[in-house]
């Protein structure tokens, strides 16, 4: 057995707090995983430190509310001050990499936010991780606790009341899926170090 440890970043903005709640579970369902460890950065500022410890990271999932059907503004500057990290070589090359989102709306056109996220990633050479849970809430018979209830599979989905604070919203089964998918992150992220030692 390696004893290899996969470190986690979750990258997120949030402007009302609600995305926030949904990189906590994120980071939570990460680092439950044996040998895994997950880091929260928020990108309100983009200093020295956050892009240490993004570098250091072996996988980075990407976080962001969708404001009128497109990642935040914050979130983008994010995105477009990463081309040093591009430039150089694509510093990301090979780390995993996955995203999450949140939105008031059903829908929102929250697919379009984390289409953005994973082709960011893709530009960067990363390797996405998407979902790997069939959609709830989708029968008669369902609910809406069920995991992944606004089924989406390349990304994890949230959806948060408009005049529901942080602290309710969203729904704990979005962030039970939340938790999942980091929980996935993980898992993909130390098969693919272990692999990498056998290479």
């Amino acid at each position: 057995m390696s004893n290899t440890t996969a470190r986690i970043a979750v990258a997120y903005h949030s402007g009302m707090g609600h995305t926030a709640r949904q990189a906590e579970a994120v980071a939570a369902g990460a680092a439950a995983v044996p040998g895994a460890v997950a880091e929260l950065v928020p990108l309100d500022e983009l200093t020295d430190e956050v892009w240490e410890r993004l570098d250091a990271a072996d996988a980075i999932i990407f976080g962001t509310p969708t404001y009128m059907g497109s990642p935040s503004a914050v979130f983008k500057a994010f995105a477009e001050a990463s081309v040093k990290v591009w430039a150089a070589d694509l510093g990301w090359r090979d780390k995993i990499a996955a995203g999450f989102t949140n939105s008031k709306a059903m829908s929102g056109d929250k697919l379009n936010s984390i289409v953005d996220l994973a082709v960011f990633a893709a530009q960067h050479g990363m390797i996405w991780v998407g979902l790997d849970i069939y959609p709830g809430w989708a029968e008669s018979t369902a609910s809406i606790e069920d995991l992944n209830r606004l089924g989406s599979w390349l990304g994890a989905m949230a959806q948060s009341d408009a005049d529901l604070s942080a602290e309710k919203a969203p729904p704990e089964t979005d962030l039970r899926t939340a938790a999942a998918l980091g929980a996935r992150v993980a898992t993909v992220t130390l098969r693919h170090q272990r692999g990498s030692l056998a290479a």
